[in-house]
């Protein structure tokens, strides 16, 4: 029986010919009828696919053959299903491209990438580390490196949430002062699957934050390890149709619809042209979201 999974990952590494990995990638995809978005960069890649599970571990194996992608950090979720041609049904297309950013910080000349990955980023922590740092320095900071309208669904217990509607606007907010309170604190970068947080933790420790740690991949991973029974509370969004996603029976339920105030978890991209907000809403308050915030 066909089993759909969702699969996510980042490696950063110096490429040489990005466009040349941009078809080696593309059709590596199409011959294992997978969807999803790849972005490639001279930094390395990043990227999320859906598929048969079969079909995505061998386009895993191969990939990490190609030596720069040896180290790419992968990790698993469940899909929600796939179509009568085995493709998935959580990514609508493929889409291969080549950007000056794997992710998109507005920031591609501060970034520097060696054969080790990123140069200069935080401190990375497991799951297992993290617990141990909390319990060690009660004065710790956890920073959501996402944004926004991801946190409103989940974060991690009493996390600083920068209100930046994208990962352009993160620059701006560190060089505005508006944290420099927390640059002689022990600070935790946390995001989805640990990929934006290789880059902020590097921008926060190069703009004088001296004590700056990282959650070795990200959410996901912590998720894997401690479920909704540590620190963190909520339900995840993720970058497809599922829109979001939780770690146990138990979750917490943090979001409220953006019409009715019912509490949900429930995200949506706005099905307006006029709006391009992504939504917290009900089901039933989602045509009424969308008008709301088109107007």
């Amino acid at each position: 029986m066909a089993v759909p999974k969702v699969l996510l990952f980042y490696v950063f590494a110096p490429l040489p010919d990005p466009e040349a990995i941009r078809l080696w990638q593309r059709d590596l995809c199409e011959r294992l009828n997978l969807r999803g978005r790849i972005l490639i960069s001279p930094h390395g890649i990043n990227g999320t696919l859906g598929g048969e599970l079969d079909a995505l571990k061998r386009y895993l194996r191969v990939t990490k053959e190609y030596g720069a992608f040896r180290a790419l950090d992968a990790k698993w979720s469940e899909g929600s299903g796939l179509n009568a041609d085995n493709a998935s049904l959580d990514f609508p297309r493929l889409s291969v491209k080549v950007r000056d950013e794997i992710v998109s910080f507005g920031a591609p000349d501060e970034l520097q990438v060696g054969p080790d990955g990123v140069v200069g980023g935080g401190a990375r922590l497991d799951p297992e580390g993290l617990h141990a740092l909390a319990a060690e320095k009660d004065d710790l900071v956890f920073f959501d490196g996402r944004n926004r309208f991801e946190a409103s669904i989940g974060r991690f217990r009493d996390a600083v949430v920068p209100d930046v509607a994208n990962t352009r606007e993160f620059v701006e907010a560190l060089d505005s002062g508006a944290y420099d309170h927390l640059k002689d604190r022990p600070v935790v970068t946390y995001c989805t699957g640990g990929i934006r947080c290789e880059v902020l933790s590097s921008l926060m420790r190069s703009r004088g934050f001296q004590e700056v740690y990282q959650l070795d991949g990200g959410i996901v991973r912590y998720g894997e390890a401690f479920g909704d029974d540590g620190l963190w509370e909520g339900s995840l969004y993720v970058f497809d149709d599922r829109g979001s996603m939780t770690f146990s029976d138990h979750a917490a339920v943090l979001g409220h619809c953006s019409i009715c105030g019912v509490a949900t978890s429930r995200m949506r991209n706005c099905v307006d042209p006029a709006c391009r907000e992504q939504l917290v809403v009900c089901e039933e308050c989602d045509v009424a979201a969308c008008e709301a915030h088109a107007a």
